[in-house]
């Protein structure tokens, strides 16, 4: 998700960068352009450097986080912003995640960065309730899927007996 500098564009547009440039494409949001099959007309075109990168989700059904032992807790789904957007909370620390976006038919759609912000002063839950940033690029499993994880074994847990919407995020 992009928009072009100058714009103040909550959610932005879905995006293809090719090279330099950024190629605008027919989706409302990426959640969209994956339910549609992950392809779109293509819009106009932006150089690289004119354009703000925004969180690829902006408003995620839900986000599972998973530990090594393969059990999960969610996360808000409304503490989501951009890669580059300043956290608001003094002294928070980044948790480094990978999470799976979760495209049509609760396959996964792509892969993107994700920091979950920690604040050790506050109590419980509450110290992981506040930030998670996305972003800035998606990658699709075609293109590359991260490596040392059963991305496929995650899906099927965080799936056991509920339904997964496209734009859910699976982290690890």
């Amino acid at each position: 998700m992009f928009s072009p500098r100058g714009q103040q564009l909550e959610r932005g547009w879905p995006g293809r960068i090719e090279g330099d440039r950024v190629i605008q494409l027919a989706a409302q949001t990426l959640q969209s352009f994956f339910t549609g099959g992950g392809a779109a007309r293509e819009h106009a075109e932006y150089p690289l450097a004119d354009v703000v990168f925004r969180a690829p989700v902006l408003h995620p059904p839900s986000i599972r986080i998973f530990d090594p032992a393969g059990d999960f807790v969610f996360a808000n789904p409304a503490a989501i912003q951009a890669a580059d957007d300043n956290v608001r909370v003094p002294n928070a620390e980044p948790v480094e995640r990978v999470s799976a976006i979760i495209g049509a038919h609760g396959a996964i759609g792509g892969f993107t960065p994700m920091k979950e912000w920690v604040a050790r002063e506050l109590e419980g839950a509450k110290a992981r309730d506040f930030a998670i940033s996305l972003g800035p690029v998606v990658t699709t499993p075609d293109e590359e899927t991260p490596p040392g994880v059963d991305w496929q074994r995650l899906v099927a847990k965080a799936a056991e007996n509920t339904r997964l919407f496209p734009g859910d995020l699976i982290a690890i």
